[in-house]
């Protein structure tokens, strides 16, 4: 059962944003800082990526932990819900497994995708501008 009534609960998902994240800005400034140029979210490729290198065939995705399932058992974010678990819990599952799906298309079809997670560019972005630096090669 939700705790908190329906029209507070849709008040709150509005508010929401899928772009535009504090996360992706980071990461947006970090890689235009770093030299790269990139198209956003081009939607002829399978999941939209957030940040695209056409003529790399390379694309990169910033996820935030909880909406995206991050793993990593050091993740403040990715908390289980603690309210409507079966539907949070089903829900949850299917982004990641979307994203799974979209991943291998980008690969059947020849992409490469780099996936950053929101907790990494709140702890260190360091690591981050690394992890781009080794995926994207130097700038043009």
């Amino acid at each position: 059962m939700d705790t908190i009534p329906p029209s507070r609960r849709s008040e709150n998902m509005r508010r929401i944003r899928s772009a535009g994240t504090a996360p992706e800005m980071a990461v947006r400034r970090l890689v235009h800082a770093l030299g790269f140029r990139y198209r956003l979210r081009k939607k002829d490729l399978p999941g939209k990526p957030d940040l695209v290198f056409g003529p790399r065939r390379k694309v990169i995705f910033v996820h935030g932990c909880f909406w995206h399932r991050h793993q990593d058992s050091a993740c403040p974010i990715a908390r289980e819900p603690k309210s409507n678990r079966e539907y949070w819990v089903a829900k949850l599952n299917r982004n990641k497994q979307r994203d799974a799906e979209h991943e291998d298309a980008l690969s059947r079809a020849g992409w490469e995708a780099l996936t950053v997670w929101e907790c990494e560019v709140e702890s260190d972005i360091e690591s981050v501008e690394r992890k781009v630096m080794a995926f994207l090669g130097s700038p043009r």
